[in-house]
């Protein structure tokens, strides 16, 4: 078992792919970027010493058209500060809730041929991360 996650396990994306792909869907992310990208040797961005915030940057600028054909938005984004309930060593940089018109959206988006070039991108970014799917809820005032 590992501590860290970049990609999803074959059991959990069944899990995801056997749910209804007709709704609507909350993607909650959590994002620890590595001090330096960790690119493959010869990808066009290896030798330009980019930090993995930076390399996160570039793949929200390589995907997001993508992300917003195909219906998706982010409805919530915010910097980590602390951890009140969860393991001390938990940390997160940054965290935000991508929503999407259904999950056939998400696999339209991650079948894109110009996804799928982007992602490098977030996998030479992160050292850390989690992808939690939701349905979404009513707001209010309650818990």
């Amino acid at each position: 078992m590992t501590d860290t996650y970049i990609d999803p396990s074959p059991a959990n994306f069944q899990a995801f792919k056997d749910l209804p792909r007709d709704e609507p869907i909350q993607m909650l992310n959590l994002l620890q970027y590595r001090e330096d990208a960790a690119y493959p040797e010869g990808h066009e961005h290896a030798a330009k010493g980019w930090s993995g915030r930076r390399a996160y940057e570039e793949y929200g600028k390589t995907s997001g058209p993508i992300f917003r054909r195909v219906g998706g938005t982010i409805v919530w984004r915010g910097a980590f500060e602390a951890v009140l309930t969860g393991p001390e060593a938990m940390q997160w940089h940054d965290g935000f809730v991508a929503e999407y018109p259904n999950a056939g959206a998400f696999f339209e988006m991650i079948k894109d041929p110009d996804y799928q070039s982007a992602v490098v991108n977030r996998t030479a970014a992160l050292l850390d991360s989690r992808l939690v799917r939701f349905k979404p809820g009513a707001a209010g005032e309650g818990f």
